[in-house]
């Protein structure tokens, strides 16, 4: 796809106007840390003092990329690195891959994209992306060919462990025992369900469940701590009006504007692989008549949109409801809250970043 040309100052762009194209090799290209990632690094993870799994998790995946760094084996001819399996020699028991467990926002991507940087490989030697994103990539690729273009890398960071879609789980389950199979070491995060907070449990036992044959190749890290996004912050900025928002877009250079209900209607007509490609080029993404999300398969994309808009820092300006109230009681407490809230925390986040806009 062609890059998007750049957009007039004082006329916003329609999202539901972009039908954007994504090459395969493309797909594959991007899997690095998204752009508000570009520049973390484990020094500028700032752990809670009140919690202290926050600075543990630092100290293990800094040795846990320092680890990555081999070399060949000149006996072997193989990969010693991460208790590879080398011909003639026994397999190395123990992990291959590290498992951040914890609520939301504690910086678990932070902490992820810092080990992915960390790592002593070229970057065509890692991969980075969500669950979501490598699912996308086996549709794209296929299966065998995904192995084979993955198989070759040093390491495989997998934000977002989705467990709430079994059958992509049970995929990208398979896909992760080719991979160890090849020499690949694995890093992942979940995010805990609300409902399981202060049990002791977290997502662990779950995410364990899930992959089974791989799950004594993973140590699990449990990062505690509240929401970062929220923490210390005012409550959620109240929606603007429709004339607010829509002076906004005209202010601002490289702005989307778009009636909320014709954007959830494209998004059904947009591969959510193409999302970030949606997204290209703006500035800030300008939303009018906010309304309850009306059914789990437009909330689900939905999700996916404010992904790839928080990935990329790009500012949300609204009208209409409060995002706290877009998804209904019986979603929230579906099989898919997760998702939900993590979409919630993230637009709520993007809000408060438009906030200098309308001074513009």
């Amino acid at each position: 796809m062609s890059a998007s040309p750049a957009l007039p100052a004082s006329r916003p762009v329609s999202l539901c106007a972009r039908t954007p194209r994504v090459a395969a090799e493309r797909l594959v290209g991007e899997m690095v840390p998204p752009p508000r990632f570009d520049s973390v690094r484990f020094d500028t993870y700032v752990p809670d003092p009140n919690q202290p799994s926050q600075t543990e998790a630092v100290t293990v995946l800094s040795t846990f990329a320092a680890g990555l760094g081999g070399t060949a084996d000149t006996t072997q001819g193989k990969r010693r690195w991460f208790g590879r399996k080398s011909a003639g020699t026994a397999h190395t028991a123990g992990p291959r891959g590290v498992y951040l467990d914890g609520g939301y926002g504690v910086g678990k991507t932070h902490l992820l994209a810092s080990l992915w940087h960390a790592t002593p490989a070229a970057p065509e030697q890692k991969a980075f992306g969500t669950f979501v994103e490598l699912t996308n990539l086996v549709g794209a690729l296929g299966f065998q060919q995904t192995v084979k273009t993955l198989g070759g890398h040093r390491l495989l960071c997998i934000d977002e462990f989705e467990l709430d879609d079994p059958g992509d789980t049970v995929l990208v389950s398979s896909l992760l025992s080719r991979l160890v199979e090849a020499g690949v070491a694995l890093a992942a995060t979940s995010n805990t369900l609300p409902g399981k907070l202060g049990e002791g449990r977290f997502a662990a036992a779950d995410f364990m469940r899930e992959i089974q044959g791989l799950s004594a190749r993973f140590r699990p890290l449990r990062i505690d701590g509240e929401d970062y996004r929220h923490r210390g912050l005012p409550e959620a900025p109240a929606p603007l009006t429709t004339e607010q928002v829509t002076r906004a877009a005209h202010a601002t250079g490289a702005a989307s504007l778009d009636d909320f209900p014709s954007l959830l209607a494209h998004l059904a007509t947009v591969h959510p692989s193409r999302y970030g490609a949606l997204t290209e080029g703006l500035r800030a993404a300008c939303f009018t008549d906010v309304g309850p999300v009306p059914d789990q398969s437009t909330a689900l994309r939905l999700v996916v949109l404010a992904d790839r808009l928080y990935d990329r820092e790009i500012p949300v300006l609204a009208s209409g409801l409060p995002f706290d109230r877009l998804f209904g009681e019986e979603m929230l407490n579906g099989g898919y809250r997760k998702k939900y809230f993590r979409a919630i925390s993230r637009l709520t986040a993007l809000a408060r970043d438009a906030k200098g806009l309308l001074a513009e």
